[in-house]
């Protein structure tokens, strides 16, 4: 039996709590909020979160962040995206040198462009850095229902120990060496989910969630390759797969709040009627951000950010993406003379 800890209490830190409980391991959750930890203590469930899943007795709680990251083997990081950088600062000094920290939150910093993992090497320089990640509701993954993931690392016996750590009768878990491959398709994944949301709140179809979603990953991979990632991520389950399933499920904040987008919401009131973080809104600059510094065509994203930000209205966003000027949808190929 293992002895770890899960920096975050939100519905995914909780659900994977309990898959590592589940598993014979000794589990500490760590939370920032004190009426979070006093309900986790006395019900033993995340009624507002996480509600209906009933979590093992032997799972600790503390607000006591020091306690939560001394003498553990594995820290699990599960902020929201944009509470990594100070969330990370905060363990700094309770983090012992080589210590395995598993980032399982998707985001990409707007301001500095720095995937979470960097994010975590630049306030922590002497930790192990790894990723989890792929297709996981946390809704699902409460209820036991069959999920797979990817464990990230740049040593194969790290991403083998965390496999080991979580798999199990119904989470099965690969592992894959391109960590930044990894991170881009969860946290880029988000953006295009938003756009299927707006598009179902405007009361399109299944062609259109359908091509959202294929070249949704087409201008993902093309930024991911560019920027060093591996083509085999973003056509396997931390693209294509997370893609998919945020694109099409209610589970999906990204795509709730895209809906509400479509129906008329501005952005502060779609996020606030979802009430929780929604990641690709803060995801969605920093894609912008990176399609021009490595001049790659985003034509979902810029529009995604055109609606968010600069006022477009979704319906004109849909418009003027159906009439960009003709294309090839596979420049690689060739024709017959």
């Amino acid at each position: 039996m293992a002895d770890y800890s899960v920096i975050g209490a939100g519905s995914w830190g909780t659900a994977l709590a309990r898959v590592l409980a589940k598993n014979g391991h000794q589990v500490t959750v760590w939370s920032i909020m004190e009426d979070e930890i006093a309900m986790l203590k006395e019900k033993h469930e995340h009624e507002s979160k996480l509600p209906g899943v009933k979590l093992p007795e032997s799972i600790c709680f503390t607000t006591d962040l020091k306690e939560a990251i001394e003498n553990k083997e594995m820290l699990v990081l599960a902020v929201p995206s944009p509470f990594t950088r100070s969330t990370a600062r905060s363990m700094a000094p309770f983090v012992k040198e080589g210590q395995l920290i598993v980032n399982v939150a998707k985001g990409i910093e707007d301001k500095t462009y720095m995937t979470l993992t960097e994010i975590i090497e630049d306030e922590i320089p002497g930790a192990k850095v790894a990723v989890l990640s792929g297709p996981s509701h946390a809704e699902e993954v409460g209820k036991d229902m069959p999920t797979t993931l990817v464990a990230g690392a740049f040593r194969k016996e790290t991403a083998e120990y965390i496999q080991n750590a979580f798999m199990c009768d119904f989470i099965r878990v690969y592992t894959s060496p391109d960590v930044l491959g990894i991170e881009l398709g969860g946290a880029l994944k988000n953006v295009v989910a938003l756009a299927a949301g707006i598009a179902d709140g405007l009361g399109c179809g299944d062609n259109t969630k359908a091509a959202l979603i294929t070249r949704g990953i087409a201008e993902i991979a093309r930024l991911g390759v560019a920027m060093g990632g591996k083509l085999e991520s973003f056509t396997g389950l931390t693209g294509i797969g997370d893609l998919i399933v945020t694109c099409s499920s209610m589970h999906s904040r990204n795509r709730r709040a895209g809906m509400l987008i479509g129906q008329g919401y501005t952005m502060e009131a779609a996020m606030d009627e979802v009430k929780m973080v929604v990641e690709g809104v803060y995801s969605a600059k920093a894609a912008a951000g990176l399609s021009k510094k490595y001049q790659i065509s985003m034509p979902i994203v810029q529009e995604v950010n055109d609606i968010l930000f600069g006022g477009k209205p979704a319906s004109e966003a849909v418009k003027d993406l159906m009439f960009r000027d003709k294309r090839s949808e596979a420049n690689s190929l060739t024709w017959e003379e």
